[in-house]
């Protein structure tokens, strides 16, 4: 099934969702990236879902269809929403427990439901402007919580964070929470105002700041009840019950859909499942999205490539220190769990899933008299939904992922390269100094090195049992675990590696493939010296069932499809699984051979790839790889503009071509020539500083000062010459100050670098 399929199943279960209310004191749109207000009323919206009959407990159905206040011609159905629009608009004393009993609202507020299309009958429609548009009154049914998801969130804040400088906030980057005020006017004369209010108090930013507050108040939903004729011309929708990293999700909302909902109604964002809590393959309670929404598009359906209901789109998490916002998806079978007996819980029927490679072929019901059939049939595997679903390529791919910490607590990710266990990482994670950073306890990020520094009282080694690593590695059995042993050659000649001796620091490597979850220490191999940032890595102890990655060494074209895998933002304490992030290769920049290897290999060659893909803080080291889930390169930063904020989706990588000397080794761990690795080379270094390579042998402070000019005659005596040379040094080194000068005020006035 393609995108244009799915998009129109997904419009016959959108809606946009608006509530408005009296708000004297302009109080209401608090943490609201947009709002209208006029005459003393906020208004706010959010997206929905209308949910299908068949979602729906019959039992329930007719209870509340006698319980609802609305005039109704013909029937009623029931939409789903986010509760942080509606909660602004409940009465105080509701507020403490909202999900108790069903709450009350402010008088005066109201509630309205639009949809596109449909059949509804004329004396339910309520049109509100000349637009034309179709808004049907609702009310308030419940406010529930979804436990699971809310659990899930707790663990994700408590997991990566310790104080509110470096914690977790609920809501959308846009949200204004400064002291100024703004409003401009629409073309419809309406008046939009963007409020902005005095910061909270410091215990209640402390208090919205717990963990606990904020898993509930991000995963609450409200259930609405709408009059209308029932829409029986609705397509099937299915519940999907299995969910892979790396696959397609479709989401379809309201950005901003109360400011024009002619221009902003039912918008579509396409993205990928990210990743997913918790780690096992079922039941899950949290999907993190990689997808690109906006403000009001909370509430939202999210569909997967077949069409089939995944979940529902809530507010994200903002990282306070990165300001990287997190999308997440409740999963429909946490919400089902979690309302009781208000909707059906999805039954596991039996419909059977085709793959081919790891890739989804079809979706088909299987009746009951069928024949069950396990394993392959041919190249074409046949699975019972209710059996574990196949990883996907990807999937394969994320099984060569490593989770690497040193002592003094910075993690980055790494990939396994052969079942030896060598390791590739980035070198500014031992050695951050080089990389801009003073020392691996600074606090910034920078351009080079995207490592998070976790906060002292969070730095204690993966090992204690705050980490729950031994509870993890109880199973392991250490027959399984072998030491290796390897030859490297250098200068000296071929010599064995002493790992006992290559280093003072302690390294410690997650192999997240192994169930459970396996910590191993790791000795340094080599750092590079040279323009590349990359280091080897071995470990100690090697498991049998190593998973290493496959590498591609040709040069992606751009515009192909790229998957970031790696440990951005979840550290050693969340439980989570190596992300995949979604993109394409934006850029290859290629850099030209030294004369030795141009005749063989060519005059140029790829030296860094740019991919649209996001790389957070912890993604260094990991791997970015192709659709076939081989590996095109080595993630190394991101970058970060001059006034402090980071770019997740201008990133860098190194191309496994400028690596294959490594590649090579890894095949059978003999004869590792390093010196490559330490050479300097002009040409990359000036790849990787962002610079255009130096054309000339000058030096770079005198690159673009002006040539002395020559003598205008040979008949001039020496004595004028040099008079004259005296004259023009004078003036050359007079403007180069003041140019200096120039540029050093202008870089405090303009923060535009890279």
């Amino acid at each position: 099934m393609g995108l244009p399929e799915v998009v129109d199943v997904a419009r016959n279960y959108a809606v946009m969702v608006r509530i408005q209310g009296p708000d004297p004191k302009g109080l209401k749109m608090r943490k609201h990236a947009f709002h209208l207000y006029n005459s003393g009323k906020t208004t706010l919206s959010a997206s929905g879902m209308l949910l299908p009959s068949s979602f729906v407990n019959a039992s329930v159905s007719k209870q509340i269809q006698g319980e609802s206040k609305l005039h109704s011609f013909g029937g009623h159905f029931l939409v789903l929403t986010v509760g942080s629009v509606i909660e602004p608009f409940v009465v105080q004393q509701d507020r403490g427990d909202i999900s108790k009993d069903k709450p009350e609202l402010i008088p005066g507020t109201q509630i309205d439901i639009l949809r596109e299309g449909g059949n509804t009958l004329q004396n339910d429609i309520k049109v509100t402007n000349n637009e034309g548009l179709n808004w049907l009154p609702a009310e308030l049914l419940r406010v529930v919580e979804i436990p699971v998801s809310s659990a899930a969130v707790q663990s994700l804040v408590e997991g990566s964070s310790s104080s509110i400088e470096h914690g977790w906030e609920v809501g959308w980057s846009l949200a204004a929470y400064g002291n100024s005020r703004q409003s401009f006017t629409n073309n419809k004369r309406t008046q939009v105002e963007q409020i902005s209010f005095p910061s909270q108090t410091p215990m209640m930013e402390a208090q919205s700041s717990l963990p606990s507050v904020i898993g509930t108040s991000t995963t609450r939903i409200a259930l609405l009840r709408v009059s209308s004729n029932p829409y029986e011309d609705l397509p099937t929708l299915k519940v999907s019950t299995w969910s892979r990293r790396g696959d397609l999700l479709l989401g379809m909302g309201s950005p901003f859909g109360i400011l024009s909902p002619s221009h902003f109604f039912n918008s579509i964002s396409v993205g990928s499942i990210a990743n997913s809590y918790p780690p096992s393959p079922q039941n899950k309670a949290l999907l993190i999205a990689d997808i690109r929404c906006l403000p009001g598009m909370e509430g939202s359906p999210v569909l997967g490539e077949h069409a089939e209901l995944i979940g529902v789109l809530s507010r994200p998490l903002r990282q306070r220190a990165t300001a990287a916002e997190i999308q997440m998806v409740i999963p429909w079978e946490a919400i089902t769990s979690a309302c009781g007996s208000l909707l059906k819980e999805e039954l596991q029927t039996r419909r059977k899933i085709h793959f081919d490679n790891g890739n989804l072929i079809s979706v088909k019901n299987e009746s009951p008299s069928n024949n069950i059939r396990n394993g392959p049939s041919n190249d074409t595997r046949e699975h019972l939904l209710i059996d574990p679903v196949p990883p996907s390529l990807i999937e394969k791919a994320m099984t060569s992922i490593c989770l690497i910490t040193v002592d003094d607590g910075a993690w980055a990710s790494g990939v396994l390269l052969n079942k030896q266990g060598l390791l590739l990482t980035n070198a500014h994670l031992l050695e951050p100094w080089r990389f801009g950073k003073t020392s691996v306890n600074g606090s910034g990020y920078n351009t080079k090195s995207d490592v998070v520094l976790i906060p002292s009282d969070q730095s204690e080694h993966p090992g204690v049992e705050k980490f729950d690593i031994q509870s993890r590695n109880k199973h392991l059995i250490q027959k399984e675990l072998k030491t290796p042993h390897f030859l490297v050659d250098n200068e000296q000649g071929s010599f064995r590696v002493n790992l006992a001796k290559t280093g003072s620091r302690i390294i410690r490597v997650r192999l997240d493939f192994m169930d459970p979850w396996v910590w191993t220490n790791a000795k340094v191999v080599h750092v590079s010296r040279g323009p590349l940032d990359v280091a080897l890595l071995q470990l100690e102890l090697v498991p049998d069932q190593l998973c290493p990655i496959t590498a591609d060494f040709m040069c992606p074209s751009p515009g192909s499809k790229a998957y970031i895998l790696g440990h951005g933002l979840f550290g050693p304490r969340c439980d989570f699984l190596p992300s995949a992030c979604v993109g394409a290769i934006a850029k290859v920049v290629e850099a030209k051979r030294s004369l030795l290897n141009q005749s063989s290999l060519g005059e140029h060659f790829p030296a860094m790839l740019e991919t649209t893909a996001a790389v957070h803080p912890g993604g260094s080291g990991g791997a970015v790889v192709n659709s076939e889930g081989h590996m095109i390169a080595l993630v190394t930063s991101n970058a970060r503009h001059g006034g402090g904020t980071v770019i997740p989706h201008l990133n860098f990588s190194i191309p496994c071509a400028a690596l294959e000397p490594i590649f090579k080794f890894v095949e059978d761990m003999q004869n590792l020539s390093l010196e490559y690795l330490d050479k300097p080379d002009e040409q990359l270094s000036s790849v990787w500083a962002l610079t255009p390579p130096l054309s000339s042998k000058q030096s770079p402070s005198m690159l673009h000062l002006p040539m002395l000019p020559r003598g205008d005659s040979d008949g001039d005596t020496k004595g004028s010459k040099f008079a004259k040379f005296i004259a023009d040094s004078e003036a050359m080194l007079k403007s180069a100050t003041q140019l200096g000068k120039v540029e050093r005020l202008s870089n405090k006035l303009v923060h535009s670098k890279l």
